[in-house]
């Protein structure tokens, strides 16, 4: 008998690719439901060879599930994860509101995946920003091996990881560019067509973005409060799939090949670096795959002992629903997850 899983937000990006991600995996559930808002009352669904209609959130009773897989913004996490919480659900969220709670894990298996004993305490694990969980993923087998003391990343994010409002803005300047009919911008403050913007979410007082602070918090909780890191969050005119350029600083040597060689056999992580044959990963070559790709692997000669790498993902699959699936599957693995829980707390 499989678990009882309910989608809440499941009419968005995220959403859709939850439902994706099930299906390709084959989580063991019995009975699986897409969960909106009110006005998504009976849209259509795809689950696989499956169609499901879309419930209203308001109405529905999450005492009915032992799981729930949250991508609904922040507004809506704050007020309902733990009144799902209550109804007996364990909650996996994806937006931020959760993430720095000390009593909520911020979870990305390949990374700490003991972690989400924690959900005892909330019964809600935190999914990390997309740009987070690539990193992560990246960085934890050089931090196990010599350690990290500061990493400096630049991120080129797709437009996806803003929703698809985002992804048709960049649709209809571009097209709009060709036929003399260009939109003004409304989902990003300027134009994105042809274009690089650099902020991501909102300023804050230090000049930095809410962007880029995720990624050094959520960094630390996540991999060690003791490593350092500075970005700068850029959006690019790209559909889906987020690039970062890292550079790290370490407490002890690792060449490039030394590296290169743990990252081959690193999980989540795909090495694809020939320089001289032209090899590496485009974000247009990792959408829609599962792993988080690493290339260019080289020294950073600048510093004692440096290196820097490519990183690329599809921020829809490892940043958002790939790792929440991921998370569900480490709690069924570690007999977290029981068909009869729900009823039992009822």
């Amino acid at each position: 008998m499989g678990t009882r899983i309910a989608v809440v937000g499941a009419t968005g990006n995220v959403g859709r690719e939850l439902f994706n991600i099930l299906d390709e995996r084959l989580f063991p559930a019995d009975e699986v439901y897409a969960i909106a808002s009110r006005r998504s009352i009976g849209q259509e669904i795809s689950y696989g060879d499956r169609t499901l209609k879309c419930h209203d959130l308001e109405q529905f009773d999450f005492s009915r599930v032992d799981l729930v897989l949250m991508s609904a913004g922040g507004k809506v996490s704050k007020e309902w994860a733990p009144k799902i919480a209550k109804a007996g659900a364990i909650v996996i969220d994806n937006s931020s509101t959760w993430r720095m709670d000390p009593d909520v894990p911020l979870v990305v298996p390949e990374v700490n995946a003991d972690a989400v004993m924690g959900y005892a305490k909330k019964r809600i694990i935190a999914n990390p920003n997309c740009s987070t969980a690539q990193l992560v993923v990246a960085l934890k087998p050089i931090h196990d091996a010599v350690g990290i003391k500061r990493v400096v990343v630049a991120t080129y994010q797709s437009v996806s990881g803003a929703g698809k409002e985002a992804m048709d803005e960049l649709w209809n300047q571009t097209r709009g560019i060709f036929v003399n009919d260009e939109p003004a911008p409304s989902v990003f403050q300027k134009e994105i067509a042809f274009n690089v913007i650099p902020q991501i979410d909102v300023f804050m007082d230090d000049g930095y973005t809410k962007e880029e602070w995720k990624m050094s918090v959520e960094t630390k909780k996540i991999l060690d409060p003791a490593i350092e890191l500075v970005a700068t969050c850029v959006r690019v005119p790209v559909f889906v799939g987020h690039s970062e350029a890292v550079h790290i600083e370490l407490n002890g040597p690792m060449s490039a090949a030394q590296c290169r060689a743990l990252l081959r056999e690193s999980p989540g992580l795909m090495v694809v670096d020939d320089p001289k044959e032209d090899l590496y990963i485009t974000p247009k070559e990792a959408a829609g795959e599962w792993a988080t790709y690493v290339s260019r692997i080289r020294a950073d000669t600048t510093v004692e002992h440096g290196l820097a790498f490519w990183c690329v993902s599809d921020n829809l699959r490892k940043g958002a629903a790939l790792n929440a699936v991921q998370i569900a599957e480490e709690l069924l693995n570690r007999g977290i997850l029981k068909p009869e829980t729900a009823k039992a707390r009822a």
